[in-house]
């Protein structure tokens, strides 16, 4: 059964963020807030956990197209191509924010993902995501936790989550209430910007 941990996004106690980090290094799954919606999550470099993720979501997880979690955008040249000045400008004015922005991805990328022309990263506007990530090192691999009932497509309260999701992941973060509404997908990968998606970001951020 999962643990349910209370971290504050104000201020995220390094003690449980540490505790959360190792459940990741030893290949667990985790619930945790974004600035969107909660996401279930993995350790990028661990192919099992993310096994145990497609599996969960009924795929395979080459045919996965899950967001790659970041702290920053230090950490982009491991898994994107050479981005152009436009491109690194519009990154730079989003993020932290609630968007997925879809990159070229580079040679780099982890083993399942090889055949990938494009990549969606994303850097949360939440500390607790963030400390994650830092704590770990490298990416999440993340996808949002959907809701049977379409009216409520996004589980908003920890608790429920943990009700939900207790048999299948290893931890449930308590962050506080979630949001409904999930980010705002932006392809950067051609020619031209394009909105996959309209979410919580402002679309003309672009």
């Amino acid at each position: 059964m999962a643990e349910f941990i209370k971290i504050y996004e104000q201020n995220p106690n390094p003690k449980e963020i540490n505790k959360v980090v190792s459940i990741l290094q030893k290949g667990g799954l985790i619930i945790y807030p974004t600035d969107t919606v909660y996401g279930l999550g993995c350790d990028i470099t661990n192919t099992k956990a993310m096994e145990k993720i497609a599996r969960i979501k009924g795929i395979k997880l080459e045919k996965a197209y899950w967001s790659f979690v970041c702290a920053d955008l230090s950490n982009l040249a491991d898994y994107v191509r050479q981005l152009d000045t436009p491109t690194f400008k519009i990154l730079k004015r989003a993020l932290p924010g609630p968007y997925t922005f879809v990159l070229p991805g580079s040679s780099k990328l982890p083993k399942v993902f090889k055949k990938r022309k494009t990549v969606g990263i994303r850097v949360p506007d939440n500390n607790i995501a963030r400390a994650l990530v830092m704590g770990l090192g490298n990416p999440i691999i993340s996808t949002s936790i959907r809701d049977e009932d379409e009216l409520l497509e996004y589980t908003t309260d920890p608790e429920l989550i943990f009700e939900k999701w207790q048999n299948l992941v290893d931890v449930v973060i308590d962050g506080g209430y979630g949001g409904n509404l999930a980010s705002t997908v932006i392809d950067l990968s051609g020619d031209e910007p394009e909105v996959i998606r309209a979410g919580k970001g402002d679309p003309n951020i672009i």
